[in-house]
């Protein structure tokens, strides 16, 4: 295990390398392609990085944080765009905005009624890490649990894993610089629709960065005047969902070292087309004043979604047995936290 952790340090101090190269160097060259150019042999560093990372957890989050949120936030900032383009001060802010689960706000929302923005109780989080333990405890007596009930845990620990993570990191960073950054999720368990989670409550940050900036307005304006604007922001939301599942099998590749199976393809590929679907059945149902209650929409998606992710999303994962080695991990972080707190 300490090799593997020597191994994440220098990975990491490789890629903030990288990143200093970017702030002293690629910053100074006009915007556009040549910028692009430049940051080449960066984008194709943060691709081959998380290569050396063996541990499921450690390749997972290093995996997510240089390719899904670094190279897309670089790619944005090749043309001067995006939250590396609003100049940050010095050094740090950019390595730490570059690398890490952070996106400043640009102009916070005055809205009080706005949902991503009302204050959460402050039990809530302590309440998800209390849960998340006790999963990681459950994994040892997994021989004795239903098989469905065990998909149910790896739904929960996928969705606190995350959110638990991206709190500790982008908390400190917070405090420290007084950043006001975006929100990462918004209870995805309380989402009314498939828009409602992929738009508003699940991974807001990603969604911001890719959808905003890099993917959906340049699909939808390229498109429009050949296909008009209803069909041009369907074909832009697929668009996107196509994005993310080419760079969550990349994040797989890296987790598993095996070819992809387009699995986690086909997953995102399905939500595209669903929440499209969603999205047209919604404008003519609305017109005709018909409406579903959520308490009805709302356990319908959540279904959809827990059978969606243990049909595609979680195959791959466990015929390789990251679940395995995964909560391994886990029960050791536990012990060791808990033989720190009772010696």
């Amino acid at each position: 295990m300490y090799g593997e952790i020597e191994r994440f340090i220098k990975v990491w101090i490789s890629a903030i390398l990288g990143l200093c190269y970017c702030y002293y160097i690629a910053a100074r060259i006009p915007k556009g392609f040549l910028r692009l150019l430049s940051l080449l042999p960066i984008l194709y560093l943060f691709i081959i990085l998380p290569l050396n990372i063996s541990s499921p957890n450690l390749v997972g989050y290093t995996s997510f944080f240089l390719v899904q949120l670094g190279i897309f936030k670089l790619l944005l900032f090749s043309f001067n765009k995006g939250p590396l383009a609003l100049s940050p001060p010095n050094i740090v802010h950019f390595i730490s905005i570059a690398s890490l689960p952070i996106t400043p706000k640009q102009h916070p929302p005055t809205n009080k009624n706005n949902t991503t923005n009302t204050q959460k109780p402050k039990w809530l989080l302590p309440l998800k890490l209390l849960i998340f333990a006790m999963i990681a405890r459950f994994y040892e007596y997994n021989e004795y649990f239903h098989p469905h009930f065990i998909l149910v845990l790896y739904c929960l620990h996928l969705y606190l894993s995350l959110e638990l993570v991206f709190a500790l990191i982008a908390t400190p960073v917070q405090t420290l610089f007084g950043l006001e950054i975006e929100p990462h999720f918004n209870e995805p368990y309380l989402s009314s629709s498939l828009q409602d989670f992929w738009g508003h409550r699940w991974n807001l940050m990603v969604r911001h960065d890719k959808k905003t900036h890099t993917v959906y307005n340049h699909v939808s304006c390229t498109i429009t005047g050949l296909v008009g604007p209803s069909c041009a922001t369907s074909a832009a939301m697929l668009a996107t969902f196509l994005v993310f599942g080419l760079v969550h099998d990349l994040i797989y590749y890296h987790v598993t070292c095996v070819p992809p199976t387009w699995e986690i393809m086909c997953f995102f590929v399905l939500h595209g087309v669903c929440t499209v679907a969603e999205v047209a059945v919604k404008k003519v149902v609305l017109r005709c004043g018909w409406w579903l209650h959520r308490a009805v929409s709302g356990p319908l998606v959540v279904a959809f979604l827990a059978i969606s992710v243990n049909w595609l999303f979680f195959p791959q994962l466990l015929r390789n047995e990251m679940d395995r080695k995964s909560s391994e991990e886990y029960v050791i972080l536990v012990d060791f936290v808990k033989s720190k707190i009772y010696h």
